[in-house]
């Protein structure tokens, strides 16, 4: 029940920010600017590290169904 109350709220905060057309308003562009992408190598290499440590945790934990 959790992901499916995420989801939603997800989907009713990216679609106000899309509606908005607010400059830094989506989650993606809060992640370039929280790691600095377009900016820094440092900040490029942390996301990637995090972003596919946490996919291949989260694939094991699926599939296996233990942390």
């Amino acid at each position: 029940m959790w992901p499916a109350i995420w989801s939603c709220l997800f989907a009713v905060f990216e679609t106000i920010a899309l509606v908005n057309k607010r400059e830094g308003a989506t989650l993606s562009e809060n992640f370039r600017r929280l790691f600095r992408t377009r900016t820094s190598r440092a900040g490029r290499a942390i996301f990637a590290v995090g972003w596919c440590g946490f996919s291949a945790w989260f694939a094991i934990y699926i599939l296996t169904g233990s942390m």
